[in-house]
């Protein structure tokens, strides 16, 4: 997958260059904000100015928390966007706290979403065994076994598909729907 923190205007381009410019491989637990620096421009940055033409504004706000790791803000905005979108941040943010409990129980709300097919096909090119079907309560399940292998080849392609995830659910959430 090819990501182009560009596509989203020279804000928000900006804001991720920060850290990464939208590859940055986001831990799978216990994350600390990576820059105060986006931290400082998020606590002033409004959704709707941002992403003024997009599907799901605040839940793509709620999806820039996330990439730095700043778990409360994410939390706290994610729990407030009542649609699948927001549930779908709120479920990986558990996941990251980690509480794996927590995180099924999101995703359950969650249901079957819009880009689980185009999430399945990128873990599988990773080299995820993703089967027919995205399946994020597995997901859930892999990233714990991860976590408990710092280092191992599980936790690098964890990684890996944790941020296909965060990019192909930021993508959706902050493009214009079709």
């Amino acid at each position: 997958m090819v990501f182009d923190s560009h596509a989203y205007g020279p804000a928000v381009a900006a804001l991720l260059a920060l850290d990464g410019d939208g590859e940055r491989l986001m831990p799978l637990a216990l994350g600390t904000c990576s820059s105060n620096e986006a931290r400082r421009i998020l606590h002033t940055a409004k959704a709707r100015e941002w992403f003024p033409h997009s599907r799901a504004a605040e839940a793509a706000m709620s999806g820039l928390w996330l990439y730095f790791s700043c778990l409360d803000e994410s939390h706290s905005l994610s729990q407030e966007i009542h649609t699948v979108e927001g549930s779908f941040w709120h479920g990986i943010m558990h996941r990251q706290e980690p509480d794996a409990g927590n995180s099924g129980y999101w995703f359950r709300r969650v249901g079957s979403h819009v880009v689980f097919p185009r999430l399945r096909e990128a873990a599988a090119e990773l080299g995820y065994p993703a089967g027919s079907q995205w399946d994020p309560l597995a997901f859930i399940d892999y990233c714990e076994q991860a976590r408990r292998r710092p280092g191992s080849e599980t936790e690098q392609l964890a990684l890996r598909v944790q941020r296909a995830e965060w990019q192909i659910l930021f993508d959706y959430c902050a493009s214009p729907a079709a």
